[in-house]
């Protein structure tokens, strides 16, 4: 199933500062509920991506995030929740954003649309076949890279 661009789409919710905040508050309601669905549509998919995780991290891989703008932030964010939250090691789950760790706290404007710094972000970790690297996007498209890893040599 190809993925569906949902940034650059037309919005449901056209001037919507022309709305009431009941009638705001009615719609963001309406699209959560939406979430649920989704999820549950995607199911199949997120139990094996969780069984191929899993997998790895009991290996000795590490999980990665990626991603860019409020999708980096939220990488970062879970990344560093997941040793307090879950007991694992600091180094076990590593969120990288695009724009370096500046861009947490501040836009780095155009960072996303490097198409190899991503890629460079990931060899400064000397990523392996055991590490597995999620891409956070909310556009829900990506890029795909792969390159034999140094430490797999």
């Amino acid at each position: 199933m190809p993925n569906k661009r949902t940034t650059e789409s037309d919005s449901l919710y056209n001037d919507i500062e022309k709305m009431s905040t009941a009638e705001i508050l009615s719609n963001i309601n309406q699209e959560d509920q939406k979430v649920a669905i989704a999820v549950k549509e995607a199911m199949p998919a997120i139990e094996k991506l969780v069984d191929s995780v899993s997998e790895k991290l009991q290996n000795g891989g590490r999980l990665f995030y990626i991603g860019a703008g409020t999708s980096g932030r939220l990488a970062l964010v879970d990344a560093s929740e997941c040793p307090p939250t879950y007991g694992v090691p600091q180094d076990m789950v590593i969120g990288i954003i695009a724009g370096g760790q500046q861009a947490m706290f501040k836009a780095v404007e155009n960072a996303e649309d490097d198409t190899t710094q991503a890629w460079k972000d990931l060899q400064a970790y000397k990523i392996t076949s055991l590490d597995f690297v999620i891409g956070i996007a909310a556009s829900g498209t990506c890029l795909l890279y792969t390159s034999p890893s140094p430490r797999d040599a």
